[in-house]
């Protein structure tokens, strides 16, 4: 089970690691909803935690892609 990711430390990650960490979360959130639909899920605040998670993932790509975070290795970093 997977911490909660916070948006420094996606910073860091290159483009192939975020699609490791996003597919990642995803397969959680489907087995976290399908023990929910079967009663068997004992902390709901979990659902929340990866939900939001998924969204800091997608929030870092599209910043990303438009310019606003710089990838990782690049000699941007003191840039405002």
């Amino acid at each position: 089970m997977a911490t909660k990711l916070n948006a420094h430390e996606l910073d860091e990650l290159n483009a192939t690691d975020l699609e490791a960490k996003l597919r990642e979360a995803k397969e959680e959130l489907f087995n976290l909803r399908f023990q929910a639909a079967t009663g068997q899920l004992d902390s709901h605040g979990r659902l929340r935690v990866v939900k939001k998670d998924i969204a800091r993932i997608y929030t870092v790509v599209r910043e990303r892609e438009l310019g606003i975070r710089t990838t990782p290795g690049t000699n941007e970093e003191g840039k405002a």
